[in-house]
């Protein structure tokens, strides 16, 4: 009988793991986005993280028929240095490269868009 119940909770272990991983750590996809950057701020309570706004060129429907709305990229940021070249570039067009996640982590950032590096700056 405890073999039974320690093979289970191996199991169970592994199991939770394995959701864990792919909610939080599997890389679901990523790319790179262009737009003006609107702001790069550091905020949180417990968790300081860095967080910015891209503004992409065109309009969306925003969900809502007859209610036109511009095109934001709402994202974290992975490290000081990029978030330091964003912070004194604010209104500039960039080119960011991201990597999506399924679930946001509270010390990776506010949203499941985590941008790792600055492609092109204009």
């Amino acid at each position: 009988m405890k073999t039974f119940f320690g093979w289970l909770l191996l199991v169970v272990l592994l199991i939770s793991g394995g959701i864990v991983y792919w909610k939080y750590y599997f890389v679901f996809g990523e790319g790179v986005k262009s737009g003006y950057l609107n702001y790069a701020v550091k905020k949180g309570n417990l968790f300081k993280t860095y967080e910015g706004k891209l503004i992409q060129e065109g309009f969306g429907g925003g969900g809502r028929s007859g209610v036109i709305t511009s095109n934001e990229f709402i994202f974290s940021v992975e490290s000081d240095s990029v978030y330091n070249i964003l912070e004194s570039n604010s209104g500039k067009f960039f080119d960011l490269h991201y990597k999506e996640y399924k679930g946001a982590l509270p010390w990776r950032g506010n949203t499941v868009y985590v941008v790792d590096r600055i492609v092109q700056m204009k």
